[in-house]
């Protein structure tokens, strides 16, 4: 079966002869600002592998850049779409209530890591519209305007959270962006100022706070402050505890509340069924969490939960759309959850996580271009520089790791402010022996390409 084989490329060049052709169409056919740098056209796909037009297999890193947590194809997801579809697909929640809808909120109501004994969930589409209601949903109830962003945060593309963005190359020529929007530091610890202990720069970090209530707005007209548990675009960055402990402070001091963008971290990726839970058993857990991505096994669904106080507090018609929360999406979320925790993922990801970590330290004695290994579970960012002394990104390097990985079928992708960290987030359900064969791959591209 596919989803127990090994990379293997057949053909004598990749892409092959009917991807080539396919590729071709899509650059005719399609919008060129939607970039693909990869020679995959995919056929179909089980667990962490996919199948291409011409027959090579190959193991995937990326997983709908942390859609397939629960990997391609799962049967019984499958399964759950198709009993849904056979009654209906679609109805929208503000005409009619569907009960997927509802037991999928109780459920999430049930899981996750925000303060308060009630919460309540609402359903959008994307990771992008969760953020921006997340925001909406935190201005209706504190009644302020602004809020608190960071360095090397990505929160989407719309026109709020390409704003809320920190990387402006997301959004050339959009301008003018919503107001109200202000920017701290975010702990980068790899590249911290030269010369400061840890806990010097995280002190340096929770100053950045206080100058945006000194130069841009007042604490008391911050709404939210919203951080990402461990940053993806940015770098695969976890945010320390004992800087969250400081934000978590600052937010009660000023009754700012904390919105812990999940999209990207949840759904057992990080060793837990959202990364929050870290903060949560520091007690320092979020008001609010935005989540997507794993959610729904590739269906197009995002989630908001809060404390029913925060979330009973906006005002009626503020929030909503047509398919939020689509039945069959709901149905495959359900299914989702049922077995991550039916087959314990979230402990898988800490295993798969140890055993990338281990290898990548161990490389980082071995070739002088790797500077920091890093990540949260199976969330893991590998940091390329050209010296480890002066810790010069390497993005050339990457650029050339990405493509030599493909040829030999492994897909993974690229990340970071300075383009020169490589990420994992291959799906939980990949075996023992992909995962050995997706280490030997990137080895040798690292050791070819450097």
């Amino acid at each position: 079966m596919l989803k127990d084989s090994l990379p293997k490329i057949i053909t004598s060049t990749v892409p092959g002869p009917k991807a080539k052709a396919l590729i071709k169409r899509r650059a005719e056919a399609t919008s060129p600002a939607v970039r693909c740098g990869y020679p995959v056209v995919i056929a179909r796909g089980e667990g962490a592998m996919l199948e291409d037009v011409d027959g090579n297999y190959f193991l995937d890193w990326v997983g709908g850049v942390g859609v397939l947590n629960i990997g391609y194809s799962q049967p019984e997801i499958i399964a759950a779409v198709k009993a849904q579809a056979e009654k209906y697909f679609h109805g929208m929640f503000n005409i009619v209530t569907h009960q997927g809808y509802v037991e999928l909120a109780e459920k999430l109501n049930s899981l996750v890591p925000v303060r308060g004994e009630t919460k309540r969930t609402f359903f959008a589409n994307s990771g992008a519209e969760a953020d921006e209601n997340a925001v909406k949903i935190a201005k209706s109830y504190t009644k302020r305007p602004n809020i608190i962003v960071f360095s090397g945060a990505f929160h989407g593309r719309t026109m709020l959270t390409m704003a809320m963005t920190a990387k402006k190359a997301y959004a050339i020529g959009m301008g003018p962006f919503p107001d109200g929007i202000y920017r701290a530091e975010y702990p980068y610890l790899y590249r911290k100022p030269t010369g400061m202990t840890e806990k010097q720069a995280i002190d340096f970090y929770v100053q950045s706070i206080h100058k945006i209530f000194e130069e841009c707005s007042p604490a008391n007209q911050i709404a939210a402050m919203v951080l990402e548990p461990l940053q993806g675009e940015g770098g695969f960055i976890p945010a320390p505890l004992e800087w969250v402990k400081a934000v978590r402070k600052i937010c009660d001091k000023y009754g700012i509340l904390m919105i812990a963008d999940e999209v990207q971290s949840g759904f057992c990726r990080t060793g837990k069924m959202f990364a929050s839970e870290y903060w949560k058993e520091a007690d320092c857990a979020p008001d609010i969490i935005a989540t997507a991505k794993s959610i729904a096994a590739g269906l197009p669904l995002s989630a908001v939960i809060t404390r029913s106080e925060i979330m009973d507090g906006v005002t009626p018609g503020v929030i909503g759309g047509t398919y939020g929360g689509n039945a069959l999406s709901c149905a495959a979320a359900l299914k989702v959850i049922e077995i991550m925790e039916r087959d314990h993922l979230a402990e898988r990801a800490q295993k798969i996580g140890q055993k990338v970590t281990e290898t990548y330290e161990s490389w980082k004695k071995i070739y002088p271009v790797i500077g920091d290994v890093r990540g949260l579970g199976a969330m893991i960012g590998l940091e390329l520089v050209k010296d480890q002394s002066t810790k010069e990104p390497n993005a050339e390097l990457v650029d050339k790791v990405v493509p030599y990985c493909a040829q030999h079928g492994l897909i993974i992708e690229n990340a970071g402010v300075y383009k020169n960290v490589l990420r994992f987030l291959a799906p939980l359900v990949i075996t023992d022996e992909q995962l050995e064969a997706g280490l030997k791959i990137l080895e040798s591209a690292i050791k070819n390409c450097m």
